[in-house]
């Protein structure tokens, strides 16, 4: 391997999502505000900001409110006031609407935006660059740089050209390390170097296993007649029933654009479940169909989400940086929303980061951004729901949903829980159970008008992989999926990859099957590495910007 060579910077962020430029555009805030300077550069693996994004969205502006107050003035894609609320119990062919008076406060969307949360990226980084923060999109951070005493220095980055068989190709690029006196990691859920951080540095000792669903989600542009600006509804019940977690959301964007998406817990118990077309079928459902027929569908995408909330948020700062945003889980699940604690946390750990480097430190632990993030209105958020998702995994629908809004209504209004703070207990994987104890599920066949296999909708998400490249998708041990998986799971990694990575081929002459992993496909939403039982899937990054290119999503 050629040996690197090495930028230094005073803040590195991995990740350019909303927390991680939110952080950018705070730390170089307070540096004006202070007449200082501070070097502050975003990698980014897709091949632009926005790329990898994908949300239903609905956002709540507060803490875009703090970070730009006039995010209007400045041209904000937030376009479209959420205007009325709705929530459904779905029933195979019917619907029964949940009274508006009878959900929580903090249920309510008044004053949230419906928005393309890609979008809102793409219009957060133009604010960084005019700051100066550097923006590196097309470049993953693929490993960490330590320093002498273990803390963390930095990452590496922009690895290219290397082959499948792990042989370095004519256009190979060894890449670089980009050195931070701190480094923050925004990646999302279950990112690959937060992943190893938590482990590394115990930042989960202590804390409830973290939880996850998949949401799967296609945009819309639908006849005008069928289209209702403003209008958010969320269901539950219907396909997935009483026994598996999850519901749907559609959500009315401007011109004439439908964000449609279906979220399934991945704490499901049937291997045989398909979240992927239970997502098909959904759609299918009158009070759905009727707002999709005539129309056509623009993109496609899938991405797992983070549902432990509190009890699931890991100590947040290790030596030389932070976790910030879904890195670390701050999705407040009944509200469906993350983004606005994503963006506040990014800004809590850029001001303890500040007064880090004014104080003339580099390399050291930023407790006090945990402090910072303790007395803060993110914490605040988690509590109030912190049952709602034991609730519904101990209770399942029906008495989670009657008891999880009455541990709501508590909590906000007098601020106490009858039921203190729930556990979570199992990790996802280790929640399936054996094919064998469930029965099958007949998926009705996808019409192409309504509904879609999973290839055509991928095609929708504009995937692109360079081929010639090491799998992303590694296998701890190769004879896992047909030795232990097939037999007692019928290999689950075959339905719940939203985007048909994963198969068994069983040959004509009846030799053994054989575990296909087609990686080129990938939309990276990670639901392998957290829903395999086997934990035998680890998911890293591939080479800079492949993977799906998500417009307006």
């Amino acid at each position: 391997m050629s040996e690197r060579e090495a930028m230094e910077f005073d803040v590195v962020i991995v990740g350019g999502g909303p927390a991680g430029l939110a952080a950018s555009i705070k730390l170089k805030q307070l540096a004006e505000a202070s007449g200082t300077e501070i070097s502050v550069c975003v990698l980014e693996k897709g091949s632009e900001i926005g790329a990898h994004i994908l949300s239903g969205a609905v956002v709540d502006p507060i803490a875009l409110n703090e970070l730009l107050p006039d995010w209007k003035e400045r041209g904000a894609p937030l376009n479209t006031p959420v205007t009325e609320d709705r929530f459904f119990m779905l029933g195979p062919a019917g619907a029964l609407r949940l009274p508006n008076f009878a959900m929580p406060p903090l249920m309510n969307n008044h004053g949230a935006y419906a928005v393309s949360l890609g979008n809102v990226c793409r219009w957060l980084v133009e604010q960084a660059e005019a700051l100066g923060v550097e923006i590196y999109p097309g470049f993953a951070a693929s490993d960490l740089v330590y320093r002498d005493d273990g803390s963390v220095k930095g990452v590496v980055t922009g690895i290219f050209g290397i082959g499948k068989d792990g042989a370095e190709k004519a256009d190979f690029q060894p890449g670089m390390e980009l050195h931070g006196k701190y480094v923050l990691f925004g990646e999302g859920v279950r990112g690959s170097l937060a992943k190893r951080l938590i482990k590394e540095f115990n930042l989960d000792e202590g804390c409830e296993p973290q939880k996850f669903g998949l949401g799967i989600k296609e945009l819309w542009e639908v006849k005008p007649e069928n289209h209702k600006q403003g209008q958010v509804t969320h269901t539950m019940g219907w396909p997935l029933g009483v026994k598996a977690g999850g519901g749907s959301f559609m959500y009315h964007l401007e011109d004439n654009l439908v964000s449609i998406g279906f979220v399934v817990h991945l704490n499901y118990k049937n291997p045989h479940l398909f979240p992927y077309m239970e997502f098909q079928r959904f759609k299918h459902h009158p009070m759905i169909e009727s707002v999709l027929q005539g129309g056509r569908r623009v993109a496609y995408g899938a991405r797992a989400i983070t549902e432990g909330g509190l009890q699931s948020v890991p100590k947040l700062y290790f030596p030389g940086g932070a976790l910030i945003g879904c890195s670390a889980g701050f999705v407040n699940v009944p509200r469906i929303k993350g983004s606005h604690n994503a963006m506040k946390t990014g800004m809590l750990a850029a001001e303890s980061i500040f007064d880090a480097l004014a104080a003339g430190r580099e390399g050291d632990e930023l407790a006090t951004y945990e402090d910072k993030y303790r007395s803060s209105w993110v914490y605040e958020d988690l509590k109030n729901v912190r049952n709602v998702k034991p609730l519904w995994s101990k209770l399942g629908l029906i008495g989670g949903l009657a008891l999880g809004g009455l541990d709501m209504w508590t909590n906000q209004l007098m601020g106490f829980s009858f039921f203190g703070t729930m556990k979570h207990g199992k990790p996802d994987h280790a929640c399936l159970e054996p094919a064998s104890q469930h029965k099958p599920i007949d998926y009705p066949r996808p019409d192409g008008v309504i509904s879609f296999d999973r290839l055509t909708n991928v095609s929708f998400s504009a995937t692109n992989h360079e081929e010639d490249q090491p799998v992303h998708l590694q296998l701890k041990d190769d004879s896992v999926p047909v030795s232990q998986n097939l037999p007692t799971f019928d290999e689950p990694a075959q339905r719940y990859c939203p985007a048909g990575v994963y198969e068994i081929l069983r040959e004509d002459d009846g030799s053994e099957p054989r575990f296909v992993i087609n990686a080129q496909n990938c939309v990276h939403c990670k639901t392998c590495d957290i829903k395999d039982p086997a934990q035998n899937i680890n998911w890293v990054v591939p080479e800079g910007g492949g993977g799906p290119n998500y417009p307006n999503m």
